[in-house]
């Protein structure tokens, strides 16, 4: 049998321990990563080998040759542009003509090949997936199997509401030459998101195999230490050339021309490669050192990583980094846990690196210097830049000037240059210190920036609906944590950034990569804001219906929580014939979080004025302008799970038709009301951009979320509290029915919501569980897995960004749906045991 290894890639992630090979030539224990593939498949006596080449192909070619080295027989393979997994391997079929095997030449894995391969004779299969569970699904693609194993689902990296599993694809395949019949000549091609999803489509016997064992993709830099730390604690074996030394308690090994000074301390397993020398008090545990190493006294080295030719000077102490080749580490140098110096780096004396830094090649590091922040590539204060459309951080400390300047250029560069984009921000001060620090990047891009200064986010939405902007931001402190900031990033079309547009900006700005215009050609910076709050307005007022208010003027009460929207929408709602009742109208730099941590006692002033007033209703209108709390003429209030279905009760009772759009976890009392007016309601999952996109659906009357947010899209596909209150003004009028006569139509059922505390790495194990509790069950996949019962239903979801479980449950009466609820809890902490 043959096997094809995949080592074509460019090893962006792992940068910078690819700035000068590839990343399958990586070292791990002295030995290139591929060369402990190439062991396991001869373990398994598959010899005859394929190698797919495309970076750097010589830096391979030159270490395995013809193979015989290595006792086995290799075929090079090199296309002449990227082709994809798929289509490179298309490129070797003249060399694939019996059953064979793929894997990627950049993992570690003791899988029994053996198994994998009689699974897929057993089950006659054309392709075969080798699977395994994992911690942390989100970074693969998830693979879902029926009873018999056949493969019945992909989800291609997908968010935590979409997660129903944590058996991922491992990246080793079992094909017949059959398969290159499904695969297209000369084309871009991949496995994962082209064949796989194919064959599903046409019902092929493409199956899964899940392995038991050892698996990791060396996929990054914290992924490559770990791979090291996993050996030395005896989770996987490999083959070490250097050889065991006979010392009783001691795990040494030794190359060739090894000098060791008598009086060392070593500790745990310790890897010394030829022709290395360690002098006297030095201290070294669970690390490996390269060839043509000198280690001098008194160094300290805890589970480190380093390459060949690298030189320690006396007094140095590294914890848990990695020294690429020719590193020069100067007398008394700290360096704490994760840090990276790649290649013919010189690290001065006495110098200071902090956590995590990464540091490119050939950089000169002064004596005495204090690193911080990574040199050539991008400081990383998270893993990962952005939750769905936003960057949220401490502000000041996480978010710095600095490091939102470095955003800003991040983003200038995937844009055109020359193009323009649109800014906002709150009433906050800080957002205003930031928001300009971000322009100020996008300028030095050569991208030009149209700021609208203080203006409700909406606006700046419908701004981006006409023609002229390619993109906007906008800058305001978050309502749960008033020390932090979240930039939101927004498309062309006032839409939340989707998450190929946040990885762009997060790869640019990881490597650093910025566009820097020439000093004749920086972006230009105009302030536009009374132009759009007139377009605003207009496209507003003639969306709106004002006929039914001019029979009846409307009074209501309206606590704009000290946001900037009390400048633009009381003069609307003047112009609709409403009498307004403002409370918090005045802009105040510091008071709008504060509001919004009283909110109850926000909510029980409202509500008695509204009684007092004898209003027609009552608005508490959130600081970022987008969602809303409603409270009816006799004061009750309603917000959260009871919202949604008042506003969709607004919209029915007066005449709406079309399709509502709401989150899967939405009481089903909606399907009910919106049925008998003859209706229909389509279920989205809860992220933004999920909502809003159900909305260009032109049969969207309404989208609406569980958090009081609700779009209009005959005004505008986004979330708009201003016209949210607008809108509910009009459709009472026109309804002809008070709220709380409205409200007392709506079905009643118990609806109930909790949530569990989860760590990261066992949400993907809960969700596998949830997935084979379900399997006889009647179930919905659309966010979370959703369980039916009858007319009852409970839902497990992950949080996309907490450490949480959601639980929801719905019944016809309180003692169901609390049944229910405490079923499902009970399972989830259940499963969070056996997961420990």
């Amino acid at each position: 049998m043959k096997a094809v290894i995949m080592a074509g890639g460019f090893g962006t992630r792992i940068q910078p321990l690819t700035s000068s090979i590839p990343k399958p030539m990586i070292p791990l224990l002295n030995r290139p990563i591929m060369l402990h593939i190439v062991e396991l498949l001869k373990k398994y006596e598959i010899t005859d080998l394929v190698m797919l080449l495309y970076h750097q192909p010589a830096v391979i070619k030159n270490f395995f040759r013809d193979g015989t080295d290595f006792g086995v027989k290799i075929t090079y393979v090199t296309p002449l542009q990227d082709m994809g997994t798929a289509g490179a391997v298309k490129c070797a079929e003249k060399f694939l003509d019996e059953r064979f095997l793929v894997i990627s030449g950049d993992l570690l894995t003791d899988f029994n090949l053996q198994k994998i391969i009689d699974s897929h004779e057993d089950n006659k299969a054309l392709a075969t997936i080798t699977l395994t569970s994992v911690k942390d699904p989100l970074q693969f693609g998830v693979v879902i199997t029926d009873k018999e194993k056949r493969i019945t689902q992909f989800l291609e990296k997908p968010g935590w509401g979409e997660v129903i599993s944590d058996t991922i694809n491992t990246g080793i395949y079992v094909f017949e030459p059959e398969i290159f019949a499904h695969i297209p000549e000369e084309e871009n091609y991949d496995f994962s998101q082209d064949l796989f999803p194919k064959l599903l489509e046409q019902q092929k016997p493409l199956f899964g195999y899940t392995a038991k064992g050892y698996w990791r993709d060396i996929g990054n830099t914290d992924s490559y230490r770990e791979a090291h730390h996993d050996i030395f604690k005896g989770k996987v074996n490999v083959k070490i050339d250097e050889a065991k030394q006979d010392l009783v308690g001691k795990d040494l090994r030794l190359g060739s021309d090894v000098n060791l000074d008598e009086h060392i301390t070593l500790e745990g397993t310790v890897v010394v490669g030829d022709n290395s020398q360690v002098f006297e008090s030095a201290h070294i545990k669970d690390t490996v050192i390269g060839r043509n190493c000198t280690i001098e006294p008194g160094v300290r080295l805890n589970r480190c990583v380093i390459w060949d030719n690298v030189y320690v000077k006396k007094g140095a102490k590294l914890n848990d980094g990695v020294l690429c080749s020719n590193v020069r580490v100067g007398h008394g140098v700290v360096m704490e846990e994760g840090v990276i110096v790649a290649d013919d780096t010189s690290i001065g004396e006495e110098a200071y690196i902090k956590r995590d830094v990464k540091i490119w090649p050939r950089k000169v590091i002064e004596a005495g210097a204090t690193v911080t922040g990574n040199l050539i590539w991008g400081e990383k204060w998270k893993k990962s830049l952005f939750e769905g459309a936003m960057v949220k951080g401490l502000t000041n400390m996480e978010l710095t000037p600095e490091f939102v300047a470095k955003l800003g250029c991040a983003y200038g560069t995937m844009l055109p240059k020359g193009s323009h984009i649109i800014s906002g921000r709150d009433a906050y001060r800080s957002c205003r210190m930031l928001k300009r620090s971000f322009i100020g990047g996008l300028l030095s891009a050569g991208v030009n920036v149209r700021d609208l200064t203080m203006v409700p986010m909406p606006v700046l939405r419908y701004k981006l609906r006409s023609f002229g902007e390619v993109g906007g931001l906008y800058f305001r402190q978050a309502m749960d944590d008033p020390a932090s900031t979240e930039i939101v990033f927004l498309d062309g079309d006032g839409l939340d950034f989707s998450s190929s547009m946040g990885k762009n900006v997060e790869r640019i700005f990881f490597k650093e990569n910025f566009r820097r215009a020439h000093h004749t050609e920086p972006g230009a910076l105009a302030e536009i804001p009374q132009q759009v709050m007139d377009f605003y307005r207009e496209g507003f007022l003639h969306a709106i219906g004002k006929a039914p208010l001019n029979k009846k003027q409307f009074k209501v009460v309206i606590d704009f929580n000290h946001s900037s929207a009390s400048q633009l929408l009381p003069g609307i709602l003047t112009q609709m014939g409403c009498e307004v009742i403002s409370l918090n109208a005045y802009v105040d730099e510091e008071r709008g979080v504060q509001a919004v941590a009283d909110r109850q006692q926000s909510l029980a002033q409202l509500s008695k004025i509204v009684a007092t007033l004898e209003a027609n209703a009552g608005f508490w209108l959130d600081p970022g302008t987008e969602g809303v709390i409603v409270v009816d003429e006799s004061g009750k209030v309603y917000e959260g799970a009871e919202l949604l279905p008042l506003m969709v009760g607004l919209a029915l009772r007066s005449g709406e038709k079309g399709l509502f759009a709401v989150p899967v976890s939405a009481p089903s009392a909606i399907e009910r009301m919106v049925q008998e007016r003859g209706s229909a309601v389509t279920r989205t999952k809860s992220a933004d951009r999920a909502m809003i996109e159900a909305t260009l659906s032109s049969e969207v009357v309404l989208a609406g979320t569980m958090d009081g947010r609700f779009a209009f899209p005959k005004f505008q596909a986004a979330f708009d509290g201003m016209f949210a209150i607008a809108k509910t003004i009009e459709l009472v009028a026109k309804g002809g029915l008070s709220i709380s006569k409205v409200a007392a139509e709506i079905p009643q059922r118990a609806f109930f919501q909790t949530r569990v505390a989860c760590v990261w790495d066992m949400k993907g194990g809960i969700m596998r569980k949830m997935s084979e509790d379900s399997l006889d069950k009647e179930a919905s996949f659309i966010d979370g897995i959703k369980v039916h019962f009858g007319e009852d239903w409970a839902l497990v979801l992950p949080d996309q960004y907490l450490p949480y479980v959601h639980i929801v449950a719905e019944a016809r009466d309180a003692k169901t749906a609390q049944k229910l609820l405490d079923e499902y809890k009970k399972k989830v902490e259940g499963w969070k045991r056996e997961l420990q």
